[in-house]
């Protein structure tokens, strides 16, 4: 089966986030089990030629031109516009990985016209919004290939709802349930050393990555030479944690080190003894699969997407609000709860999450549509 993945943006600070580890799990899944599956996006910070494939997934990449000052919905390819017809042309199946943009949406339109199966996977990125721009693509372009799709993926019932709400009417009558999935990790051995807390997300406001920070010295007064990394590419927020972090006066032990590949972040998940990603209203965040991929016990808030099953296999803690971190951390510090933690982590991921069982599901998918 030869399979189309579309997604908005490849960039050497990984900008876009979970939504591209999610296409290229999902792209590697299908190859490894002999289907053709290819991944097509922008491309930014790269020398060129760019690059023709990503960890082994072959890629169609375009250099991203910004021409509306919208963030990711402003940037776009004009070689992506007009050639999104041969794009979809040799695909059995168009994966589109929707985001209210320049990219993902003219390459679903493209597929309908050319009668192609699409199946659209949102990631949270569409949901109701009072905002002109994304009112007045809804109406031109969202509503139409949501409802055109041959299968709507969702994370969670949330999401679905979302959805609902912005086709409006009689809602989707094509929505299928899928987790994000996790390739498996192999088990090695705990991190040694002083205590290591980790945060490896975009910087922005509603990640919260200032909230660490904040609680850095309740976890420094139990352990004076814990270590507190909080990486990721900058969307905002770096000025205010580095301001933080200078009126605290933890410049010895709070770190931001920037954005991640994919191998330093495995590296530093690894190497972490805790995962903390503080941010509110978090759909399916897959740097908290990854970590307890690798056994790394997890701290998220309560609105995580994640948050029941951390809860229910006892992978991390779960806090109600910023005044927790640190609690929540100081108590998966000590050894027996960490590595109970741990161990429900690992097997949370490879139970419930594993790629071989959603790459199953999405077989089926296909094979429907």
């Amino acid at each position: 089966m030869r399979v189309l993945h579309t997604v908005t943006l490849h960039s050497t600070t990984h900008a876009f986030g979970g939504p591209v580890r999610v296409a290229l799990n999902l792209c590697q899944g299908l190859r490894e089990r002999g289907h053709d599956a290819r991944l097509t996006a922008l491309a930014d910070g790269f020398a060129l030629p760019l690059p023709e494939e990503i960890e082994g997934v072959p890629a169609r990449l375009y250099r991203a031109r910004r021409v509306l000052p919208l963030g990711f919905s402003g940037i776009t390819s004009p070689a992506l516009l007009a050639g999104a017809h041969r794009l979809v042309r040799d695909a059995d199946v168009v994966h589109v990985h929707l985001a209210r943009d320049l990219v993902t949406l003219p390459v679903a339109l493209a597929a309908l016209r050319a009668g192609k199966p699409l199946v659209l996977q949102t990631h949270g990125m569409v949901d109701p919004s009072e905002r002109l721009s994304a009112r007045l693509l809804d109406a031109v372009a969202v509503r139409r290939v949501l409802r055109g799709a041959r299968a709507v993926l969702h994370l969670t019932s949330r999401e679905l709802r979302d959805l609902e709400a912005v086709v409006g009417g009689a809602g989707l009558d094509r929505a299928v349930h899928l987790v994000n999935g996790v390739p498996a990790q192999p088990e090695g051995p705990a991190p040694q050393g002083s205590p290591r807390i980790l945060y490896a997300a975009r910087l922005q406001a509603r990640k919260r990555p200032v909230d660490l920070v904040e609680a850095a010295p309740a976890i420094l007064a139990r352990y004076p030479d814990a270590t507190i990394v909080v990486a990721g590419p900058d969307e905002g927020e770096l000025g205010a944690v580095r301001r933080r972090i200078g009126e605290l006066g933890l410049g010895g032990r709070v770190s931001c080190p920037g954005p991640l590949t994919g191998t330093q972040m495995t590296e530093e998940l690894r190497r972490a003894h805790v995962y903390v990603l503080p941010s509110v209203d978090e759909p399916f965040p897959m740097s908290v699969l990854e970590s307890m991929a690798v056994g790394t016990p997890v701290v998220v808030t309560e609105s995580n997407g994640l948050a029941r099953d951390v809860v229910r296999a006892g992978a991390g803690r779960v806090m109600t609000g910023s005044d927790g971190i640190a609690a929540a951390v100081l108590d998966l510090l000590e050894p027996s709860a960490r590595q109970a933690a741990s161990g429900a982590a690992r097997k949370l991921t490879a139970e419930t999450f594993s790629m071989d069982a959603v790459i199953g599901t999405l077989l089926d998918v296909y094979e429907r549509v």
